[in-house]
Protein backbone atom coordinates (compact mmCIF):
# COMPACT_ATOMS: atom_id res chain seq x y z
CA UNK A 1 0.00 0.00 0.00
CA UNK A 2 1.47 3.36 -1.05
CA UNK A 3 2.00 6.35 1.22
CA UNK A 4 0.69 9.80 0.39
CA UNK A 5 1.74 13.24 1.64
CA UNK A 6 0.03 16.53 0.87
CA UNK A 7 0.75 20.20 1.47
CA UNK A 8 -1.73 23.03 1.61
CA UNK A 9 1.23 25.31 1.36
CA UNK A 10 4.08 24.08 -0.78
CA UNK A 11 7.82 24.18 -0.40
CA UNK A 12 8.51 27.55 -1.92
CA UNK A 13 9.81 31.02 -1.32
CA UNK A 14 6.57 31.73 0.57
CA UNK A 15 5.46 30.17 3.86
CA UNK A 16 8.14 30.27 6.55
CA UNK A 17 10.38 32.46 4.39
CA UNK A 18 7.73 35.11 3.77
CA UNK A 19 8.72 38.54 5.08
CA UNK A 20 12.44 37.75 5.23
CA UNK A 21 13.50 40.16 2.45
CA UNK A 22 15.60 37.80 0.33
CA UNK A 23 15.19 39.99 -2.80
CA UNK A 24 16.80 42.85 -0.87
CA UNK A 25 19.62 40.80 0.65
CA UNK A 26 23.29 41.45 0.04
CA UNK A 27 23.57 38.03 -1.53
CA UNK A 28 20.79 38.67 -4.03
CA UNK A 29 22.28 42.09 -4.85
CA UNK A 30 25.66 40.48 -5.65
CA UNK A 31 24.42 37.22 -7.17
CA UNK A 32 25.94 35.75 -10.30
CA UNK A 33 23.66 35.78 -13.37
CA UNK A 34 21.26 32.85 -13.27
CA UNK A 35 18.19 33.10 -15.46
CA UNK A 36 14.81 31.73 -14.51
CA UNK A 37 14.24 28.05 -15.19
CA UNK A 38 10.89 26.80 -16.52
CA UNK A 39 8.14 25.43 -14.34
CA UNK A 40 7.05 21.83 -14.75
CA UNK A 41 4.21 21.70 -17.27
CA UNK A 42 2.48 18.47 -18.19
CA UNK A 43 3.83 14.97 -17.56
CA UNK A 44 7.51 14.09 -17.13
CA UNK A 45 9.56 11.22 -15.77
CA UNK A 46 13.00 10.61 -14.28
CA UNK A 47 15.02 7.99 -12.49
CA UNK A 48 15.40 10.31 -9.52
CA UNK A 49 13.16 13.19 -8.46
CA UNK A 50 14.68 15.78 -6.15
CA UNK A 51 12.30 18.07 -4.23
CA UNK A 52 14.12 21.26 -3.26
CA UNK A 53 16.61 23.39 -5.16
CA UNK A 54 19.07 24.20 -2.38
CA UNK A 55 22.54 22.79 -1.79
CA UNK A 56 21.27 19.42 -0.52
CA UNK A 57 19.00 18.85 -3.50
CA UNK A 58 21.43 20.21 -6.07
CA UNK A 59 24.32 18.16 -4.69
CA UNK A 60 22.13 15.03 -4.77
CA UNK A 61 21.08 15.81 -8.33
CA UNK A 62 24.62 16.55 -9.49
CA UNK A 63 26.12 13.39 -8.02
CA UNK A 64 23.24 11.17 -9.19
CA UNK A 65 23.48 12.54 -12.72
CA UNK A 66 27.24 11.93 -12.79
CA UNK A 67 26.46 8.35 -11.74
CA UNK A 68 24.28 7.96 -14.83
CA UNK A 69 20.77 8.63 -13.50
CA UNK A 70 18.17 10.76 -15.24
CA UNK A 71 17.43 13.46 -12.66
CA UNK A 72 14.85 16.24 -12.29
CA UNK A 73 14.71 18.92 -9.56
CA UNK A 74 11.41 20.53 -8.53
CA UNK A 75 11.87 23.85 -6.73
CA UNK A 76 8.83 25.69 -5.46
CA UNK A 77 10.39 29.15 -5.68
CA UNK A 78 13.80 30.16 -7.09
CA UNK A 79 16.88 27.95 -7.12
CA UNK A 80 19.04 28.69 -4.08
CA UNK A 81 16.61 31.05 -2.36
CA UNK A 82 16.09 28.91 0.72
CA UNK A 83 18.61 28.62 3.55
CA UNK A 84 21.35 27.66 1.08
CA UNK A 85 21.38 31.16 -0.40
CA UNK A 86 20.66 33.15 2.78
CA UNK A 87 22.99 31.76 5.43
CA UNK A 88 26.11 33.18 7.05
CA UNK A 89 28.42 31.44 4.60
CA UNK A 90 30.60 29.96 7.37
CA UNK A 91 32.19 26.59 6.56
CA UNK A 92 32.59 24.83 9.90
CA UNK A 93 33.95 21.29 10.01
CA UNK A 94 32.07 19.04 12.42
CA UNK A 95 28.61 18.67 13.87
CA UNK A 96 26.65 20.72 16.37
CA UNK A 97 27.65 18.29 19.11
CA UNK A 98 31.29 18.61 20.09
CA UNK A 99 33.82 15.83 19.42
CA UNK A 100 33.80 14.98 23.12
CA UNK A 101 30.01 14.73 23.15
CA UNK A 102 30.09 12.48 20.08
CA UNK A 103 32.59 10.15 21.76
CA UNK A 104 30.53 10.01 24.96
CA UNK A 105 27.34 9.33 23.05
CA UNK A 106 28.44 6.95 20.30
CA UNK A 107 31.85 5.64 21.29
CA UNK A 108 35.25 6.44 19.88
CA UNK A 109 35.01 4.59 16.55
CA UNK A 110 31.58 5.83 15.49
CA UNK A 111 32.42 9.37 16.60
CA UNK A 112 35.58 9.26 14.47
CA UNK A 113 33.61 8.05 11.46
CA UNK A 114 30.97 10.76 11.84
CA UNK A 115 33.57 13.49 12.16
CA UNK A 116 35.55 12.12 9.21
CA UNK A 117 32.47 12.49 7.02
CA UNK A 118 32.29 16.20 7.83
CA UNK A 119 35.97 16.57 6.91
CA UNK A 120 35.11 14.84 3.62
CA UNK A 121 32.27 17.33 3.16
CA UNK A 122 34.58 20.29 3.58
CA UNK A 123 36.95 18.87 0.95
CA UNK A 124 34.02 18.05 -1.33
CA UNK A 125 32.97 21.70 -1.38
CA UNK A 126 36.51 22.92 -2.09
CA UNK A 127 36.82 20.39 -4.92
CA UNK A 128 33.48 21.40 -6.47
CA UNK A 129 34.43 25.08 -6.33
CA UNK A 130 37.75 24.38 -8.03
CA UNK A 131 36.46 21.85 -10.59
CA UNK A 132 33.63 24.05 -11.82
CA UNK A 133 35.23 27.45 -11.32
CA UNK A 134 32.45 28.60 -8.98
CA UNK A 135 33.02 32.29 -8.26
CA UNK A 136 31.75 32.48 -4.68
CA UNK A 137 34.39 34.53 -2.82
CA UNK A 138 35.78 31.38 -1.21
CA UNK A 139 38.17 32.36 1.61
CA UNK A 140 40.23 29.53 3.07
CA UNK A 141 41.16 31.69 6.07
CA UNK A 142 39.97 29.78 9.13
CA UNK A 143 37.05 29.81 11.56
CA UNK A 144 37.15 31.20 15.08
CA UNK A 145 34.77 30.24 17.87
CA UNK A 146 35.06 33.28 20.13
CA UNK A 147 34.86 32.66 23.88
CA UNK A 148 32.57 34.97 25.83
CA UNK A 149 33.53 33.50 29.21
CA UNK A 150 36.85 32.43 30.72
CA UNK A 151 35.28 29.03 31.40
CA UNK A 152 34.85 28.53 27.66
CA UNK A 153 38.61 28.28 27.28
CA UNK A 154 38.65 25.16 29.44
CA UNK A 155 36.32 23.14 27.24
CA UNK A 156 37.97 24.58 24.15
CA UNK A 157 41.34 23.18 25.27
CA UNK A 158 39.71 19.79 25.85
CA UNK A 159 38.05 19.95 22.43
CA UNK A 160 41.31 20.79 20.65
CA UNK A 161 42.94 17.83 22.41
CA UNK A 162 40.09 15.48 21.39
CA UNK A 163 40.19 16.72 17.82
CA UNK A 164 43.92 16.07 17.52
CA UNK A 165 44.14 12.87 19.55
CA UNK A 166 40.88 11.12 18.70
CA UNK A 167 39.64 12.63 15.45
CA UNK A 168 43.09 12.90 13.81
CA UNK A 169 42.32 16.58 13.14
CA UNK A 170 45.33 18.63 14.31
CA UNK A 171 44.11 21.91 12.84
CA UNK A 172 42.60 23.54 15.94
CA UNK A 173 44.25 25.52 18.71
CA UNK A 174 43.16 27.72 21.58
CA UNK A 175 43.70 31.48 21.36
CA UNK A 176 44.26 32.97 24.82
CA UNK A 177 43.24 36.36 26.24
CA UNK A 178 46.59 37.92 25.34
CA UNK A 179 46.21 37.08 21.65
CA UNK A 180 42.48 37.33 20.93
CA UNK A 181 42.87 40.97 19.89
CA UNK A 182 44.95 39.80 16.94
CA UNK A 183 41.96 37.77 15.76
CA UNK A 184 38.94 39.97 16.46
CA UNK A 185 38.86 43.53 17.77
CA UNK A 186 36.07 43.11 20.29
CA UNK A 187 35.98 43.69 24.06
CA UNK A 188 33.41 40.89 24.39
CA UNK A 189 35.76 37.96 23.87
CA UNK A 190 38.21 36.30 26.25
CA UNK A 191 39.84 34.00 23.72
CA UNK A 192 38.72 31.39 21.25
CA UNK A 193 39.15 28.11 19.41
CA UNK A 194 40.66 28.53 15.96
CA UNK A 195 40.03 25.95 13.25
CA UNK A 196 42.62 26.69 10.59
CA UNK A 197 40.66 24.59 8.06
CA UNK A 198 37.54 26.73 8.46
CA UNK A 199 36.48 28.96 5.58
CA UNK A 200 33.75 31.26 4.34
CA UNK A 201 32.04 32.04 1.04
CA UNK A 202 29.12 33.73 -0.72
CA UNK A 203 26.49 31.02 -0.20
CA UNK A 204 24.05 32.06 -2.92
CA UNK A 205 26.75 32.19 -5.59
CA UNK A 206 28.05 28.82 -4.42
CA UNK A 207 24.56 27.33 -4.69
CA UNK A 208 23.94 28.86 -8.11
CA UNK A 209 27.31 27.51 -9.25
CA UNK A 210 26.31 24.08 -8.01
CA UNK A 211 23.03 24.40 -9.92
CA UNK A 212 24.93 25.24 -13.11
CA UNK A 213 27.21 22.23 -12.58
CA UNK A 214 24.17 19.99 -12.06
CA UNK A 215 22.55 21.28 -15.22
CA UNK A 216 25.77 20.66 -17.17
CA UNK A 217 25.67 17.09 -15.86
CA UNK A 218 22.22 16.67 -17.42
CA UNK A 219 19.90 17.56 -14.54
CA UNK A 220 16.59 19.20 -15.44
CA UNK A 221 15.85 22.15 -13.15
CA UNK A 222 12.27 23.35 -12.67
CA UNK A 223 11.46 26.54 -10.74
CA UNK A 224 8.06 27.79 -9.62
CA UNK A 225 6.95 24.17 -9.29
CA UNK A 226 5.84 23.56 -5.70
CA UNK A 227 5.01 19.94 -4.96
CA UNK A 228 1.41 19.78 -3.77
CA UNK A 229 1.35 16.04 -3.15
CA UNK A 230 3.89 13.24 -3.22
CA UNK A 231 2.79 9.62 -3.51
CA UNK A 232 5.06 6.64 -2.90
CA UNK A 233 4.04 3.20 -4.07
CA UNK A 234 5.53 -0.09 -5.26
CA UNK A 235 6.20 1.33 -8.71
CA UNK A 236 7.93 4.49 -7.56
CA UNK A 237 6.95 8.04 -6.66
CA UNK A 238 4.53 10.50 -8.20
CA UNK A 239 4.80 14.25 -7.54
CA UNK A 240 1.95 16.58 -8.43
CA UNK A 241 2.57 20.30 -8.93
CA UNK A 242 0.16 23.04 -9.91
CA UNK A 243 0.68 22.42 -13.62
CA UNK A 244 2.34 19.05 -13.98
CA UNK A 245 3.08 15.54 -12.77
CA UNK A 246 6.51 13.94 -12.46
CA UNK A 247 7.05 10.24 -11.86
CA UNK A 248 10.32 8.62 -10.81
CA UNK A 249 11.71 5.41 -9.37
CA UNK A 250 13.06 7.21 -6.29
CA UNK A 251 12.78 10.66 -4.75
CA UNK A 252 14.95 12.81 -2.51
CA UNK A 253 13.26 15.22 -0.10
CA UNK A 254 15.68 18.12 0.35
CA UNK A 255 13.40 20.77 1.83
CA UNK A 256 14.84 21.29 5.33
CA UNK A 257 12.90 23.96 7.26
CA UNK A 258 10.59 24.56 4.29
CA UNK A 259 9.11 21.07 4.25
CA UNK A 260 5.98 22.59 5.81
CA UNK A 261 3.04 20.21 5.32
CA UNK A 262 4.56 18.08 2.56
CA UNK A 263 5.49 15.35 5.05
CA UNK A 264 4.08 15.67 8.55
CA UNK A 265 6.24 12.92 10.03
CA UNK A 266 9.49 14.48 8.84
CA UNK A 267 8.34 17.96 9.85
CA UNK A 268 7.86 16.64 13.41
CA UNK A 269 11.60 15.83 13.59
CA UNK A 270 12.74 19.41 13.00
CA UNK A 271 11.96 22.88 14.32
CA UNK A 272 12.34 25.93 12.07
CA UNK A 273 14.34 28.76 13.63
CA UNK A 274 14.77 32.21 12.09
CA UNK A 275 18.20 33.75 11.74
CA UNK A 276 18.85 37.29 10.53
CA UNK A 277 21.83 39.02 8.96
CA UNK A 278 22.70 42.64 8.27
CA UNK A 279 25.36 43.85 5.86
CA UNK A 280 26.94 47.17 6.75
CA UNK A 281 28.03 49.84 4.36
CA UNK A 282 31.55 49.18 2.97
CA UNK A 283 34.04 49.74 5.79
CA UNK A 284 37.19 50.24 3.76
CA UNK A 285 40.37 50.14 5.85
CA UNK A 286 38.36 49.73 9.07
CA UNK A 287 37.38 46.22 8.00
CA UNK A 288 40.92 44.89 8.32
CA UNK A 289 41.14 46.15 11.89
CA UNK A 290 37.97 44.28 12.92
CA UNK A 291 39.02 40.80 11.78
CA UNK A 292 42.69 41.15 10.81
CA UNK A 293 43.08 37.64 9.40
CA UNK A 294 39.70 37.52 7.63
CA UNK A 295 38.36 34.66 9.75
CA UNK A 296 34.74 33.61 9.93
CA UNK A 297 33.65 34.11 13.56
CA UNK A 298 30.87 32.78 15.77
CA UNK A 299 30.73 33.16 19.54
CA UNK A 300 29.71 30.96 22.46
CA UNK A 301 26.48 32.68 23.47
CA UNK A 302 23.40 30.49 23.14
CA UNK A 303 21.74 33.19 21.04
CA UNK A 304 25.01 33.60 19.26
CA UNK A 305 26.54 36.33 17.16
CA UNK A 306 28.25 35.27 13.96
CA UNK A 307 30.00 37.50 11.46
CA UNK A 308 32.61 37.80 8.73
CA UNK A 309 33.82 40.24 6.09
CA UNK A 310 32.48 40.25 2.56
CA UNK A 311 34.65 40.54 -0.53
CA UNK A 312 33.86 44.27 -0.72
CA UNK A 313 34.79 44.80 2.96
CA UNK A 314 31.39 44.97 4.56
CA UNK A 315 30.70 43.33 7.89
CA UNK A 316 28.07 40.61 7.51
CA UNK A 317 26.73 40.38 11.05
CA UNK A 318 24.05 38.26 12.70
CA UNK A 319 22.67 38.67 16.17
CA UNK A 320 19.42 37.88 17.91
CA UNK A 321 17.89 34.59 16.78
CA UNK A 322 14.14 34.57 17.19
CA UNK A 323 12.02 31.62 18.25
CA UNK A 324 8.61 33.07 17.40
CA UNK A 325 6.77 32.53 14.09
CA UNK A 326 6.68 36.26 13.28
CA UNK A 327 9.65 38.26 12.02
CA UNK A 328 10.83 41.79 12.85
CA UNK A 329 9.34 44.49 10.67
CA UNK A 330 12.75 46.01 10.02
CA UNK A 331 15.33 43.23 9.96
CA UNK A 332 18.47 45.35 9.60
CA UNK A 333 17.48 47.54 12.53
CA UNK A 334 16.71 44.50 14.71
CA UNK A 335 20.11 42.97 13.96
CA UNK A 336 22.16 46.14 14.25
CA UNK A 337 21.04 46.84 17.79
CA UNK A 338 23.20 43.85 18.82
CA UNK A 339 26.29 45.17 17.03
CA UNK A 340 27.58 47.63 19.71
CA UNK A 341 28.01 44.78 22.20
CA UNK A 342 30.50 43.14 19.84
CA UNK A 343 32.01 46.13 18.04
CA UNK A 344 31.37 49.38 19.94
CA UNK A 345 33.77 51.13 17.55
CA UNK A 346 31.19 50.72 14.78
CA UNK A 347 28.68 53.06 16.41
CA UNK A 348 26.98 55.05 13.69
CA UNK A 349 27.80 52.61 10.88
CA UNK A 350 24.81 52.06 8.60
CA UNK A 351 23.35 48.75 7.48
CA UNK A 352 22.64 48.72 3.76
CA UNK A 353 21.06 45.26 3.67
CA UNK A 354 19.08 43.12 6.07
CA UNK A 355 17.46 39.74 5.51
CA UNK A 356 16.69 36.47 7.19
CA UNK A 357 16.08 32.80 6.61
CA UNK A 358 14.85 29.66 8.29
CA UNK A 359 17.17 26.91 9.46
CA UNK A 360 16.00 23.72 11.11
CA UNK A 361 17.19 22.17 14.36
CA UNK A 362 16.55 18.73 15.82
CA UNK A 363 16.15 17.56 19.39
CA UNK A 364 19.73 16.25 19.44
CA UNK A 365 21.16 18.98 17.18
CA UNK A 366 22.34 16.17 14.90
CA UNK A 367 21.02 15.85 11.33
CA UNK A 368 18.16 13.59 10.37
CA UNK A 369 18.88 11.20 7.48
CA UNK A 370 16.69 8.31 6.44
CA UNK A 371 14.71 6.34 3.92
CA UNK A 372 11.04 5.47 3.79
CA UNK A 373 10.02 3.30 0.87
CA UNK A 374 11.32 5.00 -2.27
CA UNK A 375 11.89 8.32 -0.48
CA UNK A 376 15.30 9.42 0.80
CA UNK A 377 15.71 12.52 2.95
CA UNK A 378 18.19 14.61 4.91
CA UNK A 379 17.61 17.78 6.93
CA UNK A 380 17.95 19.22 10.43
CA UNK A 381 21.54 20.45 10.12
CA UNK A 382 21.07 22.64 13.21
CA UNK A 383 23.25 25.54 12.12
CA UNK A 384 26.01 23.46 10.48
CA UNK A 385 24.36 23.29 7.07
CA UNK A 386 26.92 24.99 4.84
CA UNK A 387 29.11 21.87 4.70
CA UNK A 388 26.54 19.27 5.75
CA UNK A 389 24.06 20.14 2.98
CA UNK A 390 26.51 19.46 0.14
CA UNK A 391 27.78 16.34 1.90
CA UNK A 392 24.21 15.14 2.49
CA UNK A 393 23.37 15.52 -1.18
CA UNK A 394 26.30 13.29 -2.17
CA UNK A 395 25.32 10.67 0.41
CA UNK A 396 21.68 10.77 -0.72
CA UNK A 397 22.73 10.23 -4.33
CA UNK A 398 24.92 7.31 -3.31
CA UNK A 399 22.07 5.77 -1.34
CA UNK A 400 19.68 6.14 -4.29
CA UNK A 401 22.29 4.34 -6.41
CA UNK A 402 22.59 1.52 -3.86
CA UNK A 403 25.66 2.56 -1.82
CA UNK A 404 24.62 3.30 1.74
CA UNK A 405 27.94 3.74 3.65
CA UNK A 406 27.95 7.30 4.96
CA UNK A 407 24.19 7.66 4.53
CA UNK A 408 23.57 4.65 6.76
CA UNK A 409 25.94 6.00 9.42
CA UNK A 410 23.92 9.21 9.69
CA UNK A 411 20.63 7.30 9.53
CA UNK A 412 21.70 5.39 12.64
CA UNK A 413 21.72 8.60 14.72
CA UNK A 414 18.21 9.75 13.71
CA UNK A 415 16.81 12.19 16.31
CA UNK A 416 13.42 11.64 17.96
CA UNK A 417 10.42 13.83 17.28
CA UNK A 418 9.91 17.02 19.23
CA UNK A 419 7.56 16.51 22.17
CA UNK A 420 4.10 18.01 22.22
CA UNK A 421 2.75 16.97 18.85
CA UNK A 422 1.85 19.42 16.10
CA UNK A 423 0.04 21.82 18.43
CA UNK A 424 2.40 22.03 21.41
CA UNK A 425 5.88 21.39 20.02
CA UNK A 426 6.46 25.01 18.99
CA UNK A 427 5.30 26.58 22.30
CA UNK A 428 7.39 24.07 24.30
CA UNK A 429 10.41 24.71 22.11
CA UNK A 430 10.03 28.49 22.40
CA UNK A 431 9.91 28.28 26.20
CA UNK A 432 13.09 26.23 26.26
CA UNK A 433 14.94 28.55 23.90
CA UNK A 434 13.87 31.64 25.83
CA UNK A 435 15.23 30.10 29.03
CA UNK A 436 18.66 29.57 27.47
CA UNK A 437 18.59 33.05 25.94
CA UNK A 438 17.81 34.46 29.40
CA UNK A 439 20.83 32.62 30.81
CA UNK A 440 22.96 34.39 28.19
CA UNK A 441 21.71 37.76 29.40
CA UNK A 442 22.26 36.91 33.05
CA UNK A 443 25.78 35.62 32.37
Amino acid sequence: MGARSSAAESVSASGFNAGLDMPRSYYAATAAPFGERPCLFGAASADLLVVGGGATGLSAAYHAARAGLKVAVLEGGRIGWGASGRNGGQMITGLRQSPGQLVARFGRDMARDLFALTVEGRQLMADLIARHGIACDFKDSGHLTAAVRDADLVWMAEEAETLAGVMDYPHCRVIGPADIGDEVASPLYRGGLLDERGAHLHPLNYTLGLAAAAQQAGVRLYEGSPVLSLEDGPGGVRAVTGQGVLTARHAVLACDALINGLDADLAARIMPVASYIAATEPLGERAQALIPKDRAVADTLFSLHYFRLSADRRLLFSGGERYFPHHPRHIARAVMRHLPRVFPQLAGVRAEYGWGGMVSVTTTRLPHFGRRGNLFFAHGYSGEGVILSTLAGKLLAEAACGTIGGFDLFARIAPPKFPGGTRLRMPLYVLGMLWFALKDRLG
